[in-house]
């Protein structure tokens, strides 16, 4: 990768950002179309997030990912956001046109295409969401354009409950937002085709929690874990072993790269290489 004056630059910021395999899959999808981009990891403090959009129109940066805890307080610094990240007020994608950043939100998309793309179709199908933080509103988002049924649990029904009232009149579908608990968890589990843990429940170094009673996952059933460190959760252990279809985090990070990397480039994202370099990284660490 050779750097000059007419490169594009793009980047993520967050805090922390040292653990962002962003970096890593981004330049190694830049080299193999070999167009000019170099991709950066920014440590920005929450004091600091409208400095830092600032500075992506002062410093001319084509495009930026956002990255917790900066998802919602980006948003009040953008000129225009997409549907997805106004209904749920959070962006994960910026991009500089001209002066003018336009917000996305590509944790819903990632999420589906990750699902769909390893055989999980949630058209029809009833799927219970864990979590209530930016990445899950975006993921219910999304799904509940596909599903027949969505239930989200959380620990704060609050933001939940707004969320299903706003999705199910949006899309005329069967929505709810439930206490998690492990009643509740049962009850819908019982005849649930697809499960997605959206919370960091499980993460390094974590890595021995789950938010699921081994017990209450089946065969029958599909389960993703947002999770990509460490590469199989001890949600994900428990589904296999229970004989459930699973669908790895770094499915999901690698998809929503993908759709980010479309916005800023307008070329078709080599998702292959974007896999290798994270899937590389991440046995490595």
């Amino acid at each position: 990768m050779t750097i000059s004056g007419k490169t594009k630059v793009c980047g993520v910021i967050g805090d922390p950002i040292e653990h962002t395999l962003s970096p890593i899959m981004q330049n190694a999808a830049f080299e193999a179309l070999e167009i000019d981009y170099a991709f950066l990891a920014f440590k920005v403090k929450a004091t600091e997030v409208e400095n830092a959009i600032r500075g992506t129109r002062a410093l001319n940066i084509h495009g930026l990912n956002v990255t917790m805890p900066h998802k919602n307080a980006a948003i009040k610094y953008l000129d225009e956001i997409d549907p997805t990240a106004k209904a749920v007020a959070s962006v994960n994608t910026i991009l500089n046109k001209d002066g003018k950043l336009f917000g996305f939100n590509t944790d819903g998309v990632g999420a589906l295409n990750a699902l769909e793309n390893n055989g999980v179709k949630p058209k029809g199908k009833k799927i219970l969401l864990i979590g209530a933080g930016g990445a899950a509103k975006a993921i219910a988002y999304t799904l509940s354009q596909e599903a027949d049924e969505l239930v989200i649990l959380s620990r704060n029904t609050s933001p939940t409950t707004e969320l299903a009232n706003l999705l199910k009149q949006k899309f005329n579908k069967k929505i709810s937002a439930v206490e998690l608990s492990p009643k509740l968890m049962k009850e819908h589990l019982a005849n649930a085709n697809v499960l997605i843990n959206a919370t960091s429940v499980g993460m390094n170094p974590n890595a021995n929690q789950t938010l699921v009673a081994p017990e209450l996952l089946k065969p029958d059933l599909a389960v993703m874990d947002i999770v990509y460190n460490p590469l199989e959760t001890k949600l994900a252990k428990d589904a296999k072993l229970a004989g459930a279809k699973v669908v790895s985090g770094v499915e999901m990070l690698i998809y929503q790269g993908a759709a980010s990397f479309e916005i800023w480039t307008a070329c078709k994202a080599p998702v292959e290489v974007m896999r290798k370099a994270a899937l590389n990284h991440l046995v490595t660490v």
